[in-house]
């Protein structure tokens, strides 16, 4: 039988997070039905040594007029967390989420699409250069015919 591990709770990373939020118009319909999705998205990035960790959390609230579960809303969507060097911004290291899409589309049964997703935790060795996790969400609206658009959000504090 394996003994487990746990790390203590004081040598565990501690998060430091920020959150902002849009209003994205559905660019594919242009109904007379209210089309605007509210999204937030939380980006939290930790230090432990040299080692960033990172993690997003997007929240948002859809239109009700799509029919059930409509899997034509969007031809694509994903999530794409970077952990950047904080004083230049380059990249060291980013990771596209495309399960988002499937939950962005997904509705209860009065069609209400109210959700959440958390991306699991990326990490990085950064050295001692301090860094910040960010994020954006990339929409493929259905036949707006414009490819992915892209939607900037706050990224978490350097550390």
């Amino acid at each position: 039988m394996a003994a487990a591990t746990a790390m203590p709770a004081s040598s565990m990373p501690k998060y430091r997070c920020a959150t902002s939020s849009q209003d994205i118009d559905d660019a594919g319909y242009n109904g007379p039905w209210p089309d605007n999705w509210k999204i937030a998205v939380e980006v939290c990035s930790a230090r432990s040594g040299s080692t960033v960790y990172s993690y997003a959390t997007v929240k948002w609230d859809g239109p009700s007029y799509y029919a059930i579960d409509d899997p034509a809303i969007l031809d694509g969507a994903k999530l794409r967390l970077q952990i950047k060097r904080a004083h230049t911004g380059r990249p060291l290291l980013e990771r596209d989420f495309p399960e988002i899409e499937s939950r962005l589309e997904d509705s209860d049964s009065s069609s209400n699409r109210r959700g959440r997703y958390r991306t699991p935790t990326v990490r990085t060795t950064v050295g001692s250069d301090s860094a910040v996790g960010d994020a954006a969400l990339l929409l493929d609206w259905h036949a707006d015919g414009r490819g992915y658009r892209r939607y900037d959000y706050s990224g978490s504090p350097a550390i």
